[in-house]
């Protein structure tokens, strides 16, 4: 998957630069284009001009020919979000003030999420989950529908897991588990909050899925996921069904697409909340030495820090966001939903 720190735009194309390895003594051609040797490869231009590209690759020495499957995201260089994982207490919440709230904005957390939309831009998907001790979903009023959709130029929500435990719920499920859990949580955001802030992307719980449950995911409707793809450190890989070698491609691209799934991945630039606020403006600015700025950041927290009850709370919670926000906007991303690469 190509982007436009890949090549040059080109009028409504990408042109990119194709290399072939072959017998120095072969006529190489690329989508008709002769190819020319040199430093051990030949190499010639392509254009881009669809989301999914063919380009025949032919040795006309031989007769051999390949076809390559090559995406370009039109959209995908230069943007950013915010995304929130665990998303369940601030709806229960509103559910608990019933009578009282006039606005979802009463509560105090999409509050701030608003106020950092206001000042910055940023769009912002959060990732639900359908229930927490004392309160589901399908408790949630549907009075504040319209509010709900009037935020859809700026906010998504999209299924997360059925609950915060087990960890890794979904680690070796089959699809139906997925399936329910999922469809269980996508019927209760179309009820209270309309369609219009729905999407095709999502992170699930962990990260982590079997093959059956990514079939389910994209079942659900989810055309791409996000995730961190760490490896070779003693992070938690947070994968999905990835091995060393797409998790190290995803490590350096930050996309990648599997085809035979038709589902795309994406890796997020950081985890908020796992790092000290000191930290945030050096781990992202650190990526220029660890080859290059992400063509795409992903801010990624977690809802429960902002809670002041919860046992691992973090009093400087709006600060890490608006931290990250900032460095976002001064290094020259503009707001922009995952789901706007994929069109």
């Amino acid at each position: 998957m190509l982007h436009e720190r890949d090549g040059v735009v080109s009028g409504d194309g990408l042109v990119i630069k194709v290399t072939v390895a072959s017998d120095p003594g072969s006529e190489i051609r690329v989508g008709g284009v002769k190819a020319i040797y040199g430093k051990g490869v030949f190499a010639a231009p392509a254009v881009l001009t669809a989301y999914e590209n063919q380009i025949e690759v032919s040795n006309e020495t031989t007769g051999e020919r390949i076809f390559l499957t090559v995406h370009r995201l039109r959209n995908f260089a230069g943007g950013y979000r915010l995304s929130i994982d665990d998303n369940i207490w601030f709806l229960r919440d509103i559910y608990n003030n019933a009578g009282k709230y006039r606005s979802i904005f009463d509560n105090s957390y999409l509050a701030f999420l608003k106020q950092v939309h206001d000042t910055y831009g940023t769009k912002v998907h959060l990732n639900l989950f359908y229930e927490t001790d004392g309160f589901n979903l399908s408790q949630l009023s549907d009075e504040f529908k319209e509010e709900w959709k009037a935020q859809a130029g700026w906010l998504r929500l999209s299924f997360h897991a059925l609950g915060e435990f087990p960890d890794m719920p979904y680690r070796t499920a089959g699809y139906e588990k997925v399936k329910e859990d999922g469809e269980l949580v996508i019927k209760e955001i179309r009820r209270f909050a309309g369609e219009e802030v729905m999407g095709p992307v999502t992170t699930i719980h962990w990260g982590e899925l079997t093959v059956e449950g990514a079939r389910a995911v994209k079942d659900l409707g989810y055309k791409a996921l996000l995730g961190y793809f760490n490896v070779d450190d003693d992070l938690p890989a947070v994968s999905f069904y990835h091995g060393v070698e797409v998790r190290r491609h995803l490590k350096k691209r930050f996309v990648w697409k599997d085809i035979k799934q038709d589902l795309v991945f994406f890796r997020t630039s950081i985890v908020i909340d796992k790092t000290d606020l000191a930290d945030i403006r050096p781990h992202l600015d650190g990526y220029r030495q660890r080859g290059g700025l992400p063509p795409y950041v992903d801010l990624l927290v977690h809802e429960q820090y902002y809670y002041p009850f919860y046992f691992n709370y973090q009093p400087d919670f709006r600060e890490r966001i608006l931290t990250a926000v900032r460095w976002a906007q001064e290094n020259g991303y503009t707001p922009r939903f995952l789901e706007e690469c994929l069109l």
